[in-house]
């Protein structure tokens, strides 16, 4: 018997198949079941790339129509989520107020704990419709606002407006947030979704692992890394101080957010897809402060580290130039991976084994127990 090769983080470790995602790092590229993000970006909307993850296909018109109503039609969620949500501390973090909202629905979904195929599909499609209102509603319960109802028409991406600014939403910004959420949908092996095939692999519900992997996702390292750039630019204020701020955080040794990427050696395609909406919104704006900070800030990264910026960094610009709460940047992460968690959970209970992988044990060995006086 071979012994297990030890790769910390499980770096390179090939640690199952899918068909959902394909990240080819050599030519960094992309693609959700075949097609390429560029293409998707261009040519979809996200809730037709919702209905790719969840369905496996793309819809026809008539399929898209059937798939927004069945999906709108389900984004009320319980009172009891509200009624825990004022019981929260105003400062508690959001994506703590989203884990939580996911967790009560649970216990009201009457097919929380059914283990077929057809109730795997509907907990997702379920899942996909309420987040977006416990996002929108958690943030509005904390600041003091009474909760508002989605529409129970509108696509995704309209209905998130609708929810958070109401009245008619800048026909640009929608068109941007529907281009981040189809980028952010899914990713491979990512921490958050490993998560979430661990905790399902185990027999445990869909729910429990979507809980898993928002916990998994709040990270710095992770989702929470789009909220962290954004702080970053907030605290370098001016294209002045850009150079300056980031040699001198490099010179202390401080990561610095939104940059590098383990799949990507050359540049993240993602990224480069948000620039130009970000370059189009400083243009629509009249605000172009945050993109001349970021230039700076991606060509000292580049010269200093040879890193390139990943998807988190041109998104942190882009949501606080449409005046996105910079606390619901990740949340709003989950409302679009949320399609791409479920895609993995229902591929894994399809055919299930239980994840458990080898560990090396690295402690001291063959000690003997002292009596407990005797003991320092």
């Amino acid at each position: 018997m071979s012994t297990p090769t030890f790769s910390p983080g499980l770096a390179g470790v090939t640690a199952g198949v899918t068909a959902i995602s394909e990240v080819d790092a050599d030519r960094n590229k992309l693609t959700y079941r075949g097609y390429d993000v560029h293409d998707l970006v261009e040519h979809t909307k996200f809730d037709e790339v919702a209905h790719l993850m969840l369905l496996g296909k793309l819809p026809t018109k008539a399929e898209l129509d059937a798939f927004i109503a069945r999906t709108a039609a389900q984004r009320e969620v319980s009172p009891a989520v509200y009624e825990l949500f004022r019981k929260f501390p105003a400062d508690a973090n959001c994506m703590d107020v989203l884990r939580a909202g996911v967790a009560i629905e649970a216990l009201f979904d009457p097919d929380a704990h059914k283990d077929t195929p057809e109730a795997h599909l509907q907990k997702s499609l379920r899942l996909y419709a309420k987040i977006p209102t416990l996002v929108v509603n958690g943030y509005r319960i904390l600041k003091g606002m009474e909760p508002v109802k989605p529409s129970p028409t509108l696509p995704h991406s309209e209905n998130f407006w609708h929810m958070l600014a109401g009245g008619a939403p800048n026909e640009f910004f929608v068109t941007t947030v529907d281009a981040t959420q189809i980028l952010y949908a899914e990713h491979g092996f990512n921490a958050s979704t490993f998560a979430s095939r661990v905790t399902v692999s185990t027999l445990s519900d869909i729910y429990s692992g979507t809980v898993s992997a928002i916990g998994t996702l709040k990270g710095n390292l992770h989702g929470g890394a789009n909220e962290a750039a954004m702080e970053m630019l907030l605290e370098i204020g001016e294209a002045t101080k850009a150079d300056a701020y980031i040699r001198d955080a490099l010179a202390k040794k401080k990561k610095i957010m939104g940059f590098g990427h383990r799949e990507y050696k050359h540049g993240d395609e993602r990224a480069k897809i948000v620039k130009t909406f970000v370059v189009e919104l400083s243009k629509r704006l009249n605000e172009p402060k945050w993109l001349e900070i970021s230039n700076i800030v991606e060509g000292v990264m580049l010269k200093e580290k040879n890193l390139y910026p990943n998807l988190d960094f041109p998104v942190a610009s882009s949501y606080y130039m449409m005046k996105l709460p910079v606390e619901l940047y990740t949340p709003i992460f989950v409302m679009s991976r949320i399609t791409g968690w479920c895609a993995h959970m229902m591929e894994q209970l399809a055919n299930n084994r239980i994840i458990r992988p080898h560990n090396e044990y690295n402690g001291p060995k063959g000690l003997t127990v002292p009596p407990i006086s005797a003991r320092k």
